[in-house]
This record gives C-alpha cells, structure tokens and sequence, in this order.
C-alpha cells in the first residue's frame, strides 16, 4: 500500500515538493554559511519525493543556539515560501477522495519546511520502541 501511494504522491505533487527543495538547496549551498540550510533542503527533498513509510521526528535534547538561528534564518528566507506551497497542494489534493492522504501527508511536512534543523527522517517502523514491556513511539506516547 505504501508503495501504491508514493507512486500517486510522486505523479500528482511530490516530483514538484522535491524539486522545489531541491532548488533550495542548490541556493543555499552557494554560501559556505548556508550549506547546512541546504544539506537539511537535500534530506526533506528526499522525502517530499517518497514519504510513506518514513516520518520525521526531533532529534532529541533542546535545540542548540546555531539551530534555532538557523530555522529562524530558514523561515524568513525559504521556509514561509515552501510551506505556502504544501498547503496549496494539499488543497488541490484535497478535492479528490484518492488525494485526501496525499494532502494530508503534505500538511504533516509544513513543521519541517518551516524549521528543518534538528529533524531527522526515519522509517516509521523505527519510531516505536520496547520499554518495559510497552511500546513507546518517538514522541513519548505509549502504544497497546
């Protein structure tokens, strides 16, 4: 099923996300200041191009002082402009019952093209761990 939908998501939006963030990429790897800014737009353009199975989540800790600098420089340059376009994809995706997962999978990366620096992209089969006999998810919910 994963498959099936990242072949919809790729034919109907995500080829556009990820060239999107692939261009931002580009231009913040013009500066030396900027290449984290575009190393961070290199990973979220390879999920904006296959999402399901994989989710995003927190590094872990409080963010340090260049990351959050750097999200805030990320959300005035890039960000606000690449969040605007998840949501008016999400819309177009939207009016169609085949595109409701497709849109919702595009609101779940507004956080992320908003402030990319201390995310990190993972398999969502690795966001749930055992502990003590319950499962725990990355975000400190338990599980049944």
């Amino acid at each position: 099923m994963r498959t099936l939908l990242n072949v919809i998501w790729l034919v109907l939006g995500g080829l556009w996300l990820a060239v999107a963030y692939a261009l931002a990429g580009v231009v913040c790897c013009l500066l030396i200041v900027t290449i984290p800014f575009g190393i961070a737009s290199f990973r979220i353009a390879a999920y904006a191009l296959w999402p399901f199975g994989r989710t995003i989540v927190d590094r872990g800790g409080s963010p340090g002082l260049f990351a959050t600098l750097g999200n805030v420089i990320w959300f005035v340059v890039a960000g606000i402009w690449i969040a605007v376009g998840h949501v008016v994809t999400a819309a177009a995706q939207a009016v169609t019952i085949v595109g409701i997962p497709l849109a919702i999978a595009n609101i779940k990366m507004v956080p992320v093209s908003l402030m990319p620096l201390g995310k990190q992209i993972v398999p969502t089969a690795a966001t749930w761990t055992t502990v003590g006999g319950r499962s725990v998810g990355a975000f400190g919910y338990e599980g049944r």
